[in-house]
């Protein structure tokens, strides 16, 4: 793979796709490297049914579903934090652990709760979050979403109902003065 062209996990969102072809067929353009360095993070409705969140961290692009697994709280608007060496998006409604590379759901495990004091270390509840993959190609961010048919946790904010039922319902901000 030649310098110009970079692939890690990851997903965001730009404007209209340059004239040349995507580098895959199945692939969607977020925008230009450097916007979404900029920016830090973006979303990006894809194939018209995936919200994407696609975020620069630490030199590298992730992309993953953009609400998470546990109660669909937007982590766009979550930290992004190390535990036990791995990067994490931490959910701002209850905040869940959830590593960029894997989409993982991390917690504190406690080694025997009858021990004083608790000796806690970080555990993995497995794949919780739905990962995407980034491909770089000339400073073209492109997306290609998982298509694996195993079920992932945050698939089920992926679905129509839950954007006519939960989304519609939220009550609307109110515009600033």
């Amino acid at each position: 793979m030649s310098s110009e062209e970079e692939t890690s996990q990851t997903s965001s969102s730009s404007s209209s796709p340059p004239p040349s072809s995507s580098p895959l067929p199945a692939s969607h353009f977020i925008g230009k490297k450097e916007d979404i360095v900029k920016s830090g993070r973006v979303t990006k409705l894809l194939n018209g049914c995936r919200d994407v969140l696609v975020l620069y961290h630490m030199g590298k692009l992730h992309a993953m579903d953009m609400r998470c697994y546990h109660a669909g709280g937007a982590i766009e608007n979550g930290d992004i934090e190390e535990f036990n060496g791995r990067q994490c998006i931490v959910c701002p409604w209850h905040k869940y652990k959830i590593t960029l590379a894997e989409g993982e759901g991390l917690y504190q495990a406690v080694d025997d709760p009858t021990a004083k004091p608790l000796r806690t270390h970080w555990h993995s509840k497995g794949v919780k979050q739905r990962i995407h993959k980034v491909t770089e190609v000339n400073g073209d961010v492109y997306v290609t979403l998982n298509d694996s048919s195993e079920a992932i946790e945050s698939d089920h904010y992926q679905t129509e109902r839950y954007r006519t039922v939960f989304l519609k319902a939220q009550p609307k901000p109110k515009p600033k003065k």
